[in-house]
């Protein structure tokens, strides 16, 4: 009793079987999968249309079996909305989706799809296979849990879509799978071998197979449908030139028997019917190189690699050799005498360094021997003269100008966009010379070494007053890149020299007549005419170089129109000296007198507005931001802006002595003088003036400035624009770049010229998906080029784009040119022909209309008897006219290779497992290729009374 009492002798041990095993949660998870995706339920009401009007989607999860994870996918043809007349149509003993897809026959073969799609014909499937680093599903007890996992879930939840398993390893593409329907079954099942079996090498083989495996005991079996289709591979095609390695195109020939029945035609291990020329479906397809090898995009990407290099132009180029160096250093006397010797005139069409710049300059310069240069001369002087970037005489610039009057404006300023640069510009062209140069003739020391001799040129060109040719005139265009703008702030430069060159030399020729027409009609002069001409000898100087000058407070401006100045009438207060002399006149302004006087009030020759660089006006903004907003600040800043304002009230006041500010106002600012109409005492209505509100304005500069601004004509002014000092500034900017530098300024003319290149190849080989990339690519640099840094990871990927681009038209160009070499057939309907070739890039697979009796089909006959005939060493024929009987007989080499690979694809419906049993869709596909053997069957079977 004590011890029935004890209490530790009635706890017992519990098992609580109603736990979930591993095996049972993963059947619930897949469960719970199929009801989120709403594949519960029948399938059989579903629209059936062809797989090629619709595209594929899918859905993906991850679901684990214990520690195992396990991707599971549904695949589905996505498709309109159903309509609600067509879902009351559904049949309750209706077959699901998947069987009746199994006998359509107007889904074989389609060209982009599931490989699950090609061997079954199914539009909607589920997958579950191994995760990424998991092991593939090899052990044969492991496969039959999955496959029994499946089946239950099937079965629990009603799905009807098929359900597969991949086993094996990934590459050999094994599935195993179920599809369940009311009272139905479908089996998926597979074998891959490596060889194909001698006895099922043919048809005849694979029916036997076919026969065995549904195991039909009916007499006479029921018809068996047969689909077969060969493909043919064609590599070797290239019988032309290319300037590069050509694009990798293989082109796939498919000729299809559709719809066969069983003793139409024979297949077996003696002989065969299935010749290509007579099968009558025939479709193409091109499967091309991944990276084939494009010169544009080959010159863009090693360009773009530039913009990364931190080399400078003497670190690139070197010092040469220690020996060198040391025996120049040696000899630093001999190049001091060098710099005492005359200087020979140097022809301006030589245009390499060493004969632009006399010897001294050279020899200290340089400290590399002439065949250490990275681009010899004969590659310069070609890249100087033969590209014409800057040509040797003003007559080709005066050409160029008139061509380019002449030239119809263009309806496309891409440029604008991109911020680049006017094709036909200099800075165009540099942009181009430069990327090949690059490319083909040494890489960044062919580039620094050009880039020096292209300094140097502009250099010559501005101590010489030659004009740069292949820039437009005026100040520089804020709308293109930046070097663009430097080469015009120089060409500027060069010009307002060369204007005062002139005008002093008209001014000292002038003088010299005069003094020559005083010497023959007097002996002497007056002295005050002495004074006169002595002043205006020391204003210019012929003995004094004009650029010393720069740095003066006593510098002038020389006007360019002092010749055409109109001389005011002298009144008698003048001739005796009461009034200044007029100086600077252009011609009267619109009939108006001067408001104190009834001198007429004259237009004055004023200096032109200093151009400017969008850099030097970002660094004027910011010097002005800078001073502030205070009082002092602001007049400072006043005064700044305010320097082209005094120089023309300057030269206002020395063209109309005596005149006012309203004067100058109704000239120079019409809007700030207002008019009306008074009466005055006598009755009469008269016009009186006075200057604007804001004129009126305490402080107002422009009186302040009126009062400051002294007689003084323009050519007597201190220069607003210093030509000397900013041509110094942009050829020692220009000087300083590094190779880097220059790529990244010279890059948006670079991508200008290749969206020119791909347009103009566009429109050429028409291609309608690359016209519209096109567009978008140009939206997109234009967004990228006009900031200040570039982003340089999206401009790779543009380049990038670019070169898909060009990869498209590179392929389109290459089947277009292969398929031209068989013109010599008589093709009479061409525009279908090239519709067929543009279509081999545009879509999947392409139906060669005719099949081998076709334009297309033939041309394509034909491509494949060339190659045979290559591959074979044997002759081509000259007549491809010829009766093809007699040329087999008279030549046995085959029109067309062995098959790389032979599909068959074999179904019926018969009952299953037993002769009452329901007729159910039975279906086995056959792939035969050189190493590989695949069948993939699908067998129905009733399981109403099973």
């Amino acid at each position: 009793m004590a011890a029935d009492s004890d209490p530790e002798s009635e706890v017992f041990e519990i098992t609580d079987f109603t736990t979930a095993s591993e095996w049972e949660r993963f059947v619930s998870r897949v469960e719970e999968v199929l009801n989120d995706w709403k594949l519960i339920g029948s399938s059989a009401g579903k629209l059936l249309f062809p797989f090629t009007l619709g595209t594929w989607g899918e859905k993906c999860q991850d679901i684990n079996f214990a520690d195992f994870k396990f991707y599971i996918t549904h695949h589905f043809l996505k498709q309109e909305c159903e309509k609600d007349d067509e879902k009351d149509k559904v049949e309750e003993d209706a077959f699901p989706l998947a069987m009746q897809d199994l006998l359509c026959m107007n889904n074989d073969f389609p060209p982009r799809a599931h490989c699950l799609v090609r061997w079954y014909g199914i539009r909607e499937f589920v997958v579950i296979s191994p995760g990424t680093n998991c092991e593939a599903i090899i052990s044969e007890s492991k496969c039959n849990l999955l496959l029994s996992s499946i089946s239950i879930s099937l079965a629990n939840s009603g799905c009807q879509v098929p359900m597969f398993v991949q086993i094996q390893q990934k590459w050999r593409r094994m599935y195993a799978g179920e599809c369940q329907g009311p009272g139905v079954r479908t089996d998926f099942e597979m074998v891959h071998l490596r060889k194909v079996p001698s006895q099922y090498n043919h048809l005849s083989g694979l029916l036997d197979i076919f026969r065995s495996k549904i195991g039909c005991t009916l007499s006479p079996l029921p018809p068996v449908n047969i689909t077969i289709r060969f493909t043919y591979i064609l590599q070797d095609w290239q019988q032309h030139s290319w300037p590069q390695q050509p694009p990798g195109i293989e082109l796939h020939l498919a000729t299809t028997w559709p719809h066969l029945t069983e003793g139409i035609v024979v297949d077996n291990d003696v002989y065969s019917d299935l010749d290509p020329l007579q099968a009558p479906h025939w479709s193409v397809r091109v499967r091309t190189a991944e990276n084939p090898q494009c010169l544009l995009g080959d010159f863009l990407s090693e360009f773009f690699k530039l913009c990364c290099r931190k080399e400078s132009t003497e670190e690139v180029l070197g010092r040469g050799s220690a020996e060198d160096e040391g025996k120049e250093n040696s000899d630093i006397s001999s190049a001091l005498n060098k710099l005492t010797e005359p200087v020979a005139p140097v022809p301006i069409s030589k245009l390499s360094v060493s004969n632009m710049v006399h010897s001294a300059r050279k020899h200290i310069r340089r400290h590399r021997r002439i065949d250490e240069s990275p681009l010899n001369t004969d590659i310069l002087n070609s890249v100087l003269l033969v590209r014409v970037i800057l040509p040797d005489t003003d007559a080709a610039v005066e050409k160029s100008s008139e061509n380019s009057k002449n030239k119809p404006a263009q309806s496309n300023n891409l440029f604008l966009q991109l911020k680049s640069a006017p094709i036909d510009s200099l800075t165009y062209r540099l942009a181009l010379c430069v990327c090949l140069v690059n490319y083909n003739h040494g890489g960044l020391r062919a580039v620094a070494h050009l880039w020096q001799e292209f300094v140097l040129e502009l250099r010559y060109r501005w101590e010489n007053n030659y004009l740069i040719y292949g820039l437009a005139g005026g100040p520089p265009d804020l709308r293109c890149c930046l070097l663009h703008q430097k080469l015009q702030m120089l060409n500027c430069c060069i010009e307002r020299k060369r204007a005062r060159d002139e005008a002093r030399k008209v001014l000292e020729e002038s003088k010299e007549r005069e003094r020559k027409v005083s010497g023959s009609g007097q002996n002497g002069r007056p002295a005050s005419e002495s004074a006169t001409a002595s002043a205006s000898k020391k204003e210019v100087s012929p003995g004094k170089s004009w650029d010393s000058w720069s740095d003066s407070e006593d510098e002038f401006f020389e006007c360019l129109s002092d010749q055409g100045e109109i001389e005011a009438p002298h009144t008698e207060g003048e001739k005796d000296g009461s009034k200044s002399k007029a100086e600077g006149r252009l011609h009267p302004y619109n009939n108006m007198t001067l408001l104190n006087s009834t001198e007429p009030l004259y237009i004055p020759v004023t200096q032109e507005p200093a151009p400017m660089t969008e850099d030097l006006l970002e660094e004027q903004s910011e010097v002005l931001a800078k001073l502030g907003t205070s009082a002092e600040g602001t007049h400072l800043r006043a005064r700044m802006q305010s320097a082209c304002l005094l120089s023309d009230m300057e030269s206002f006041k020395a063209a109309n002595p005596g005149c006012v500010l309203e004067d100058f106002v109704r000239w120079y600012s019409p809007r700030d003088y207002v008019e009306e109409e008074v009466v005055d005492e006598k009755g009469n209505t008269v016009v009186k003036g006075e200057l604007s509100a804001r004129m009126k304005i305490p402080g107002n500069m422009w009186v302040e400035a009126w009062e400051t601004a002294r007689v003084t004509p323009a050519r007597r002014q201190r220069r607003l624009f210093d030509d000397t000092k900013e041509a110094e500034k942009v050829l020692h900017y220009l000087a300083v770049q590094k190779p880097a530098d220059l790529t990244r300024h010279l890059l948006p003319c670079i991508l200008h010229a290749a969206i020119l290149k791909l347009k103009e190849e566009e429109a050429v080989e028409d291609i309608p998906s690359v016209r519209k990339t096109i567009q978008q690519a140009t939206s997109q640099a234009s967004k990228l080029l006009h900031t200040p840094n570039y982003d340089y990871k999206k401009l790779e990927d543009f380049i990038n784009q670019l070169m898909a681009m060009e990869t498209v038209i590179t392929r389109a160009r290459s089947l277009k040119a292969k398929f031209a070499m068989c013109e010599g057939e008589k093709v009479e309907d061409t525009d279908e022909l090239e519709t067929f070739v543009s279509s081999l890039l545009e879509e999947p697979e392409v139906v060669v209309v005719g099949a081998g009796q076709g334009p297309a089909g033939s041309i394509i006959h034909r491509l494949f008897v060339n190659a045979q005939r290559a591959a074979l060493l044997a002759p081509l024929e000259e007549d491809s006219g010829r009766d093809r009987k007699q040329t087999a007989g008279s030549n046995k080499v085959p029109d067309f290779p062995p098959p790389a690979g032979r599909e068959i694809l074999v179904r019926t419906c018969v009952p299953r497992p037993a002769p009452y049993s329901k007729a159910l869709p039975q279906r086995l596909f056959c792939v035969l290729m050189r190493e590989e053997f695949r069948l993939a069957g699908a067998f129905s079977s009733d399981t109403s009374f099973f």
